[in-house]
């Protein structure tokens, strides 16, 4: 993947870093690994776990590399249920 492709993917994880920090720390790194693990398609996954990943915020940064090393946090929120709802396994690439 190219670098704006990367810097993109750098900006989701942020993002959905972001929209769990309310829960905590240790909570909301659970819950960003399990969005990216249960909606990321696996090239995604591959871009942001091999790419230059100093643009992270904290949260976003421990959940890739907790995924990156084959961690699979489980469903954290309800958030994440629908994915697999009929056994499909949705992600964000559209």
């Amino acid at each position: 993947m190219s670098k704006s492709q990367l810097e993109t993917l750098t900006r989701f994880a942020n993002q959905i870093a972001k929209n769990f920090v309310a829960i905590g720390h240790d909570k909301a790194v659970l819950a960003t690994a399990d969005h990216i693990e249960s909606f990321w398609d696996p090239r995604m996954k591959q871009c942001i776990f091999t790419g230059d990943r100093s643009g992270l915020d904290p949260i976003a940064a421990q959940a890739i590399e907790q995924l990156a090393q084959g961690a699979h946090p489980g469903s954290q929120t309800r958030a994440t249920d629908f994915s697999k709802a009929g056994g499909l396994h949705n992600s964000d690439a559209g």
